[in-house]
This record gives structure tokens, sequence and C-alpha cells, in this order.
């Protein structure tokens, strides 16, 4: 039996999951997010570590190997670091299993992932610094709009007739929507055509990485946002790709996931390494 915890720090949030593995079976204990908000990523490591322990009854000592992902390789008192399009793919399996790809859109750039049975990764493309399809972005324009991030989704799905934002620059289209609200568009309209760009991109990353049916999961700080869910469903339908796509309420932590789960299977072959 094996007590891990994986640790994502991402440009937005710090996730942290702690998980006891026996053999195939992989039980989740505890979780724990923050918002970095200015405050140090490595601070709300060690609290992220802290309060998970604390929410098990586990001690440090208990725990056999903590793993990083994201932005985490500096994290001092981790045992490993991986990769994280690895621990997003292996999350996502665990969270959905039977998904041949996972879509991570996180704070400064998406990424389309298609993955196995077993969450490894087969192909995956990426967004560029700049695209105009990250969290970071649609936050900046929210709080342009005057609008609650936990708005965004519900506001999106009452759009009668999205205006859809043509730049792929974060920076351009920023200027293209202040133009749209001097002439008078809806803040639902605005939103749901950001949404449609997105899923736009989406769509053209997936199909690129060979995602052609399936069921495809959102993870990273936009998966639970509806109203983009609901444009890239629209979008998958208008370009007839026969792609299921999905969320998950845990969607956020799929980072953090992989990386336990991915500790834990490194802990066991240098424990059997170490026995031969």
């Amino acid at each position: 039996m094996t007590y891990t915890i994986g640790i994502d720090i991402g440009s937005g949030a710090v996730k942290t999951v702690l998980f006891r593995v026996d053999g195939d079976n992989a039980e989740w204990l505890a979780k724990r997010s923050e918002r970095i908000r200015r405050r140090d990523p490595m601070t709300l490591a060690q609290e992220g570590r802290d309060g998970v322990l604390a929410d098990a009854g586990l001690s440090p000592e208990d725990v056999d190997y903590i793993a990083t992902t994201g932005e985490g390789e500096n994290v001092k008192f981790a045992t490993g670091h991986f990769y994280s399009m690895t621990t997003h793919a292996r999350g996502g399996v665990y969270l959905h299993p039977g998904a041949t790809a996972i879509v991570d859109i996180g704070a400064l750039n998406g990424r389309a992932i298609n993955v196995d049975v077993r969450g490894k990764v087969l192909a995956y493309k990426m967004t560029s610094q700049c695209a105009s399809g990250s969290g970071q972005f649609l936050e900046n324009i929210a709080r342009y709009l005057g609008v609650a991030v936990e708005e965004i989704g519900g506001l999106s799905q009452e759009s009668k007739d999205p205006e859809k934002v043509s730049s792929i620059c974060a920076v351009l289209a920023e200027t293209d929507v202040i133009n749209m609200v001097s002439r008078g568009i809806a803040t639902s309209d605005i939103l749901k055509g950001i949404h449609l760009s997105m899923a736009s991109r989406i769509v053209k990353l997936l199909k690129v990485t060979g995602v052609k049916y399936g069921t495809t999961l959102l993870t990273g700080g936009l998966a639970l946002d509806t109203g983009l869910l609901a444009a890239i469903q629209e979008e998958m339908a208008n370009e007839k790709v026969n792609v299921e796509v999905v969320n998950h309420p845990d969607s956020i932590y799929a980072g953090a996931i992989g990386a336990a789960l991915w500790g834990a299977f490194r802990h066991d072959k240098l424990r059997e390494l170490e026995a031969a």
C-alpha cells in the first residue's frame, strides 16, 4: 500500500490531492485547491500538502511519494516531478475511464491530448502562448465587462446573436471586445462569441491529434465553464466530428491526480528494483 500526494502548480491555482494506492485500486482521500492571487505558489504547495494530510489524519512520515507537475519542479519537499501533459492524461482517464482524449484549458494556453485506455499520450497539440483561447484572457474580458467569472457560462448560453472574436492574439482580441462594447453588442453575445472562437481552436487541435471518435474530457481551470462546454459541443456538431465532449466536477484536479498516480507507480517500480 502506497500513500502518495500530487501537487499541480498552475498559472492561476495550486491543486493538491492525496491518494492511497494498493495495486490497481486507487482511493482518493483528500483534495485542496487555492487560487494563487499574487501569493507564493511554493507556500501554497506546502499548505496544500499539510491540508490534505490533516484532512486524512496522516503525518508527513506516512507519505511514500510526493509528485509535482506544472510549475512545481522547484518544490523542495517533493520526491519527483512529472510533465503536465502526462499527468493531465493520466488524471483525465482516472476521472473518466474510457476517455479517448483530454483537452486541458489552463490560464495561459490550451492543449488537446490523444490518449489510450491507460492514459498514455499518443499525440498532442498546444495553442500558442499568445492565443486568446485561455483562462487568463477570458478572465480579463469578464473583468472589463463587469461580469463575475462564475456568471460567464450562464450569460454565454443566453446569447441570441453571438459576435465572434476573429483575432488569435489575446491583445488584439481584447481590442475587438472593446470595439464590440462601443458598438452596443450585448454582453451575452460577446461572451458566446469568445466561447465559439475558443471552441473552434479546440476542435481544430483535436482534429490535428487524430481524435475522431469516443469521449473527450475537459480539464483545467475552464473545464467547468458551461458556456465553453456548450460552444465546443456546438462546434463539434458544425464540423461533423463524432466526439462527445464532457467535463467532471473534479476536472481541475486532473493534473494533481495524474501526478499522484504516476508517483505511486514510480515508487513501486523503485521498490521492486531495490528488492531485486
